[in-house]
């Protein structure tokens, strides 16, 4: 079982030299990672909103061990390209420690898509999203990539230097909808989103398990808030435990009480 924190970067935290400590602090303190959310503006109170991308370059040179990432990236937004080019770099700055969470992201929070011209059809970011997943595991190889399809045109390029590692992948969505299930079994994780228990991951595990037709490694990621007791989610299959905020009321000192704890022991 592995311990992450997990948390927005807004207001006190919309600072990339502070999450860099925080993520040393972490990795100090016996966490085995740190993810942020991947967001250009959120709905009031939130004022501050910090780039992501840059600050997990910042987290990437603070730490050694640490496993980090975006959880989850609305990837549809950014050009697959650019995408390839800054996942290959980023593991490759952390030594192979760089994980990509992925997910269709959702207009209903802060107005994200519809406000900056960005598609909003769920659907039609969905294809989008898968489009753009094979032009990635395509850029990772090291191969010349040929791709043109509905969305998106990669013309004979190849992507070097490749990444540390094959990166993994995790897919965020909602267990009681097909499509988001049948894509994270194509990947190596799943974030299952809006359960209220863990009998309900249980059950979102067993979906997965059952879609899957390989023997590979696979992450089970879960939310819990600091202090909730993460036992029955790791017996019912988590591999991967991730402690949330309250991204309209997080604090720099309360992310630093939890991470002091350490993993094996969180406060309300």
């Amino acid at each position: 079982m592995k311990h992450a924190l997990w948390f927005p970067l807004f207001d006190e935290l919309a600072d990339p030299g502070v999450v860099a400590r925080i993520a040393g602090e972490a990795e100090g303190a016996g966490w085995d990672g740190l993810f942020v959310w991947d967001h250009v503006r959120w709905r009031e109170p939130v004022r501050a909103v910090a780039d992501p991308w840059i600050t997990m370059a910042a987290v990437a040179t603070a730490t050694e061990r640490l496993e980090f990432g975006p959880m989850v990236s609305a990837i549809t937004r950014r050009r697959p390209v650019k995408l390839a080019r800054e996942t290959a770099t980023l593991d490759r700055l952390s030594g192979g420690r760089f994980v990509l969470g992925v997910g269709l992201g959702s207009d209903r929070f802060a107005g994200e898509f519809s406000k900056t011209g960005e598609e909003c059809d769920d659907r039609v970011r969905g294809q989008m999203l898968d489009e753009s997943l094979g032009i990635l595991d395509a850029a990772w190889s090291g191969e010349v990539v040929d791709h043109h399809g509905e969305h998106y045109t990669v013309d004979g390029i190849q992507f070097l230097p490749t990444p540390v590692r094959r990166i993994p992948v995790w897919a965020a969505g909602f267990p009681g909808k097909r499509r988001p299930l049948e894509r994270a079994a194509r990947l190596d994780g799943f974030f299952p989103v809006n359960l209220s228990s863990a009998d309900e991951f249980a059950e979102a595990v067993g979906k997965i398990d059952a879609l899957r037709n390989k023997t590979t490694p696979y992450d089970y990621a879960a939310e819990l808030e600091p202090g909730q007791d993460g036992t029955p989610y790791e017996r019912a299959g988590a591999t991967w435990l991730l402690r949330s905020f309250d991204p309209a009321t997080v604090t720099v000192d309360q992310v630093r009480g939890v991470l002091r704890d350490g993993p094996g022991l969180t406060r309300g």
